[in-house]
């Protein structure tokens, strides 16, 4: 018996841009998006448990291995310096970095391995009662795990961890000569295999196996949050009554429609993001000692003494990630807040643009953490004492606040606002 029970087809808000669309049932391997804005509402992989469980087994062995054998060592004028993973958070902790600790703890090691374990129970319970042709019947605590997965999957940062980590080696590669333990290898495929499972889990499809969707009376397909009519549940994509206060699917309490609360939150995250921004670039980052003498490094400093080595592409991607897409982010979101309570309309071709805008500020801020997993490593790595030593500067925690704060700016924010004009959604009928 395939793992996916038969669908009848179903009514479905898009998420991004509040479209009532109507799914039929789909096979493994199909997929459905929004016919405005693109974006997709469910999809379903070959062999969904199976397929799943496979890769979640797989990325917890690995993330076993990388954390039980040295990942990699430092050695200069015949003293060595070998470190595990799990040295780069006791090593920020060591220099009163304890935020910054928890930070790569919870993104790289704790939140990715505990997103893996509760899929893994999720599918291999779901493919347990369908295999025996049953409905599950979902506890309080099924519930609670299957709402808690979906919100913290944007802080999973394994695989931005990984490239801090390659930059970091091609930072010091020129100052010592560097070995790559197992556990580096075996964190390497840990990191494709997590990003490989992420992308498996559909919300949707998910939570049709836990509580089949239940259909509501009065909302129909083509109507979108403008209709005032219904409420969409964030959590499990249930379409609800307006006088409903809570998911009458999975219980979490409903957030109507509303701009002004939505900008205001996101307003208040960037314009703190914005403040954090100035000491990240103006205070040291980190400091080198090389012989008794002590070095600060900004990070503009840094993307500079990496173009002066002939560091070309590093010097870049430091430079890109660290400078350029904050500030890019930044300056993007304060002008979709802005057009967003303008009350001109909002033709089909300015909102799909404005969508994608929103979707590419919201997928890039994470990936400014680099900056921050870069220091961690070295601060781990480089601990030869007055020989030569890397620590933490003021700017790594105003640095991290600012990529944290940008992100949260983006995912308070309800996208449905740039389709806020019937306009957009007349004429995309026409477009399609």
């Amino acid at each position: 018996m395939p793992d996916n029970c038969p669908q009848p087809t179903q009514l479905i808000a898009c998420e991004e841009c509040g479209l009532v669309s109507q799914i039929p049932q789909l096979d493994e391997g199909q997929v459905a998006k929004c016919p405005r804005c693109s974006h997709t509402l469910s999809s379903i992989s070959i062999a969904p448990c199976q397929t799943l469980i496979a890769y979640s087994t797989a990325c917890l062995m690995m993330l076993a291995i990388s954390l039980l054998f040295p990942f990699m060592s430092f050695s200069v004028k015949g003293i060595t310096q070998e470190i595990f993973l799990i040295n780069t958070v006791a090593m920020l902790d060591a220099f009163e970095q304890s935020a910054l600790a928890l930070l790569l703890l919870l993104t790289v090691l704790a939140l990715p391995a505990l997103y893996l374990v509760i899929v893994t129970y999720l599918y291999f319970r779901i493919w347990q009662q369908t295999s025996k042709g049953k409905l599950i019947k979902p506890s309080s605590r099924l519930l609670v795990l299957c709402k808690s997965i979906f919100r913290f999957e944007p802080w999973l940062m394994a695989d931005v961890f990984l490239i801090g980590v390659l930059v970091s080696l091609i930072k010091i590669s020129s100052m010592a000569d560097i070995g790559l333990g197992y556990s580096f290898w075996a964190f390497c495929a840990y990191t494709v295999l997590v990003v490989k499972a992420i992308s498996l889990v559909d919300r949707f499809w998910v939570w049709n196996q836990l509580l089949p969707n239940k259909p509501m009376t009065g909302v129909v397909a083509g109507q979108d949050h403008l209709s005032v009519n219904h409420v969409d549940c964030h959590q499990c994509h249930q379409i609800n009554l307006m006088s409903e206060a809570s998911c009458n699917r999975c219980g979490s309490k409903l957030h109507p429609y509303d701009l002004n609360t939505s900008l205001q939150k996101s307003w208040a995250y960037l314009i703190a993001a914005v403040i954090f921004y100035f000491p990240a670039n103006l205070y040291p980052i980190m400091y080198t000692t090389s012989l008794g003498s002590e070095t600060p490094s900004t990070i503009m400093g840094g993307v500079v003494l990496l173009w002066q080595l002939g560091s070309y592409p590093i010097a870049l991607v430091i430079f890109i990630a660290s400078v350029f897409i904050p500030m890019a982010k930044m300056l993007a979101l304060a002008w979709i807040y802005w057009n967003a309570k303008r009350p001109k309309p909002y033709l089909y071709s300015r909102a799909i643009k404005r969508q994608k805008l929103y979707r590419v500020t919201e997928f890039i801020g994470r990936w400014s953490m680099i900056d921050i997993f870069v220091v961690a490593i070295l601060v781990a790595l480089v601990q030869l004492h007055n020989l030569m030593a890397i620590t933490p500067g003021p700017a790594s925690l105003s640095f991290a606040a600012v990529v944290i704060l940008t992100m949260l700016s983006a995912i308070s924010f309800d996208s449905r606002s740039i389709w806020s004009n019937g306009s957009a959604f007349k004429e995309c009928n026409t477009h399609e």
